[in-house]
């Protein structure tokens, strides 16, 4: 049975992730609320594989999960392949999210709207994904989890291929909901300088191992 301080919205104990092998193993760690922690490595050694073990998707080689969030929209997972559905408008996809995390249809559409206006799209709402740049799409598939509201968000190379406007735009968001909701943040970052300046925790997968990093700056005042 997996021991979970109180106040952590996810607790890992001695997990192992992989398929036929274990790709990561051996990950015992505490998530806080508030918290920004990012995941580097080399392409192909369990990152991904990690946050689907979070998310539920892929069932873990060994050890545990234990999430302290709610079971309707508590969770957030941008994955890298974005999972949009590309026929349908902007306004659709974001509302997804809200449906995940709200009941009420009149919040739905305020979480919506709301989501969009922050990533600076509300001239793209009725616009079908596909007619969209790969950046406003990942700035879709970002407001679709912040209409969610979750508690936890997962985000696998979400900043990828992003031109620095589309990334300052996308940093923002996600930073000021950290901020005033106490969201946590677990993203999967290849570029390592920019995981260490944006995180309060940095770990780096070597060997099979997770090794946190502790040249971690976070978010400067």
């Amino acid at each position: 049975m997996s021991t979970r301080p109180p106040d952590a919205l996810l607790s890992l104990r001695n997990l192992s992730v992989g398929y036929d092998v274990p790709l990561i193993s051996g990950i015992t760690m505490d998530v806080y609320p508030g918290e920004i922690i990012s995941i580097a490595g080399a392409s192909g050694i369990g990152k991904t594989t990690l946050l689907r073990s979070i998310a539920g998707l892929v069932a873990p080689m060994e050890g545990s999960v234990a999430l302290n969030v709610p079971p309707r929209g508590g969770l957030g997972y941008i994955p890298q392949k974005l999972g949009l559905i590309r026929h349908a408008s902007v306004y659709h996809n974001v509302w997804l999210g809200a449906r995940a995390g709200a009941k009420v249809p009149l919040e739905r559409n305020h979480r919506v709207v709301a989501a969009i206006s922050q990533m600076g799209l509300p001239e793209k709402t009725d616009e079908p994904v596909r007619r969209l740049s790969g950046g406003q799409q990942k700035r879709v598939a970002t407001a679709r989890t912040l209409a969610q509201q979750p508690k936890i968000i997962l985000a696998d190379e979400f900043l990828s291929e992003l031109d620095q406007d589309n990334i300052d735009v996308v940093i923002d968001a996600m930073l000021a909901y950290v901020k005033t909701s106490g969201c946590a943040v677990i993203l999967v970052e290849h570029n390592i300088e920019r995981a260490t300046q944006l995180s309060s925790r940095t770990f780096v997968v070597n060997d099979g191992m997770l090794i946190e990093n502790n040249t971690s700056g976070g978010e400067e005042e």
